[in-house]
């Protein structure tokens, strides 16, 4: 949300990164060598028609930089988008953590924020039905701190050696590249129903958490179970929670693969432009906290992946604000470049034997070393801590620093022991000293057996909304599977979470009713629904469909109330020529019915009008009041929209509000908007 009070210049991660930047404007072209460039249009050749010469050494440095700008691409989470913030702590967390930035309420943190999806190439769109990353650098004075999650706080798989074949079974399949960034295919539902501990993911997949809105309404989850270890040594196991300012939000299906279509860029350009807007996103950090003797207390394990903490049983303490305040300025050079990795902790902040984030720790960093041409890929700006570093590793690919001394070891007396190791109370970094024992096996706790409880804890919690979108997913993704067994399998499985559910599926599918009975499971978690959570008018974006001969005091009249409460709008209309009031004023035109679509918008208000060619501008106001109405949104009339409205056929239902006669309509409109969705219209007409 927005907040002038805000100032960039305090954020030092934003003025370390200005060394690093360069401004072409106004300069003389050079190579990188620094030579000056005569020509910059035409090779070097042997004649006006001869062959191009070797020795132009501007071409061959030129081309030779284009053929290598490519970097390889994120095996999983390729399509990112990310922004600069600053996170401020609410209160003193020094009871249960020594990490410094948790000490001193009010105290800011610089961040880095990337979000992505996981399955899709970086060409992909961005409204896939998928996980979504959500991950934070901090930049802290004890060195950088890397919250890698994702929207979705549980996993496919409980052990990070299967997590190769999941990802191998979720993306294109490999004998046609095909189907790019979805999960409806024949090998992604083979794995689920060969793999059950699928289960629970599978349920958070199919909901609307997997098509969010845009990344400012979206949940974020740390998903690994971590510690905290205070200054005396003791620990308390933890989850991270991002929950957003506005609310969490989706979109439908329908939406979701329309935008794909009118602007796969969607939730990227949504991004940018709030931001420079000044309406920055917000989000809460939020803990749980169990103490280690409880580790036992529940009937999950705390350290399986595939399962939640409710928040319920074990409440989410929220202990800061991320806030985003600032776009990238090279999206290569920030977005593409940072790296992150769960592993990046500073002192107070430790792991737990959860085996995903065990697998973890080594995965991310070896990734690193491909993607980014080495082991010095923490000296790009955009990954290098605020903190000085000092170590004895040297050389290796694009090494930036010059180390000087003769000394590159320890322990040595060349150099006095330097640079010198530190003790807990000088900052250093010391694990915390969990007991372990055991014998060296391959295998898995009894204690993550279960798969189907809390994805039936999870179906359990939505609303009938809610699980008709589930159920519709199921049916368009499974759907889309070939081999009938397969279908019969993931049938079979979910029979385990809900028989109706399943039996629903059969029937849809073309295959045998399940002869499972689901577990028997009753308890819910309203936490889980994104029916309870908040639901406010700022920021999101109106259509205005319009033509001329308008009521312009009453448009005004609406405007101004958007602008009061921060509702972003569009003026739409067939050209972009100035539409025209009755009285003769005139307004500005931002989009046309050909340069946009009504899948782009939350609500709209229908002021109508009159047209050049009002055959085609009728057609145009029908064909979009239809789609939003049918994709639950709120609409407005005006005195001069009711009949394109009533040309709809569409009913006068829930939220469909009109301006005639109506002295509160600004207001109530404003309500309606905040709503988003009207799930009880009927939406066949």
């Amino acid at each position: 949300m927005k907040d002038n009070t805000n100032d960039n210049n305090e954020n030092k991660k934003l003025e370390q990164l200005d060394a690093y930047k360069v401004n072409n404007d106004g300069t003389r072209m050079t190579t990188n060598q620094r030579v000056r460039v005569s020509n910059d249009e035409e090779s070097l050749k042997a004649g006006l028609r001869g062959p191009t010469l070797m020795e132009d050494f501007h071409f061959r440095e030129k081309i030779t930089h284009f053929d290598h700008e490519r970097i390889p691409e994120r095996v999983v989470h390729a399509r990112g988008y990310a922004a600069h913030g600053e996170f401020e702590l609410y209160e003193s967390m020094s009871e249960f953590t020594r990490a410094h930035f948790l000490q001193k309420a009010g105290t800011k943190t610089p961040v880095f924020v990337r979000f992505s999806n996981v399955v899709g190439s970086s060409g992909s769109n961005d409204t896939a039905r998928d996980v979504r990353g959500f991950a934070v650098k901090f930049y802290t004075e004890e060195g950088n701190f890397d919250l890698v999650g994702n929207n979705i706080p549980v996993f496919f798989i409980q052990d990070a050696i299967k997590f190769p074949d999941i990802i191998h079974a979720v993306k294109p399949e490999p004998h046609n590249e095909i189907p790019q960034a979805s999960s409806a295919h024949d090998t992604f539902w083979d794995f689920v129903a060969s793999n059950q501990e699928t289960a629970h993911m599978i349920m958070w997949l199919m909901s609307d958490r997997a098509i969010p809105k845009n990344f400012r309404m979206m949940e974020g989850f740390g998903v690994n179970t971590f510690r905290f270890v205070n200054a005396a040594g003791h620990s308390k196991f933890i989850k991270f929670h991002w929950k957003p300012v506005l609310g969490v939000h989706s979109l439908i299906w329908d939406e979701a693969q329309k935008i794909g279509g009118a602007d796969p860029d969607f939730q990227r350009r949504d991004l940018w432009e709030a931001i420079e807007a000044g309406f920055y996103p917000e989000y809460e950090l939020g803990v749980q906290m169990l103490d280690p003797a409880d580790e036992f207390k529940y009937d999950f394990d705390i350290l399986d992946a595939t399962k939640l903490w409710p928040e319920e049983l074990i409440p989410v303490k929220r202990i800061g604000k991320l806030t985003l305040n600032r776009n990238v300025d090279n999206v290569f050079a920030e977005t593409e470049q940072v790296a992150f990795h769960p592993g990046n902790v500073v002192p107070g902040i430790d792991f737990s034997n959860d085996p995903l984030l065990q697998g973890r720790l080594f995965s991310y960093l070896d990734t690193q070393l491909l993607r980014l041409g080495g082991p010095n890929f923490t000296e790009i700006p955009i990954n290098r801590p605020l903190c000085p570093f000092h170590n004895n590793q040297r050389n290796g690919f694009s090494r930036q620093m010059i180390n000087v001394g003769q000394v590159s070891y320890h322990k040595n007396s060349l150099a006095d022991n330097t640079p010198a190791t530190s003790t807990a109370a000088e900052g250093g970094y010391v694990h915390f000293p969990e007991k372990v024992e055991g014998r060296v096996i391959q295998g898995r706790s009894k204690s993550f057996d279960d798969f189907f409880s809390q994805a039936r804890l999870f179906w359990n919690s939505m609303s009938p909304p809610e699980k008709k979108h589930i159920v519709d997913a199921f049916s368009f993704e499974v759907g889309k599977v070939n081999v009938r067994s397969i279908r019969q399998n993931v049938v079979n499985m979910l029979a385990n979470i809900d028989y109706t559910l399943a039996t629903t599926l059969a029937e849809r599918l073309a295959v045998n009713k399940p002869t499972q009975q689901q577990i028997d499971v009753t308890a819910s978690s309203p936490a889980l629904s994104q029916q309870n959570t908040i639901f406010v008018p700022q920021t999101l974006r109106v259509a205005i469909i319009i033509g001329n001969q308008f009521n312009a005091q009453e448009l005004e009249q609406v405007m101004k109330e958007f602008k009061r409460y921060g509702v972003r709008y569009q003026i739409i209309a067939e050209t972009f020529e100035p539409v025209r009031a009755a009285n003769g004023q005139t307004f500005e035109v931002d989009a046309t019915f050909l340069t946009t679509s009504p899948v782009l918008y939350d609500a709209l208000y229908v002021v109508g009008g009159t047209a050049a060619n009002q055959a085609k501008f009728n057609s145009d106001m029908t064909a979009f009041i239809r789609q939003v109405y049918q994709n639950y949104k709120p609409i407005g009339i005006a005195t001069t929209g009711v009949p394109y409205f009533n040309a709809t056929r569409a009913k006068a239902s829930e939220g469909i509000l009109f301006a005639t006669a109506n002295p509160n309509f600004s207001q109530q409109f404003i309500q309606n908007i905040a709503k988003q969705r009207f799930w009880e219209r009927d939406i066949y007409i």
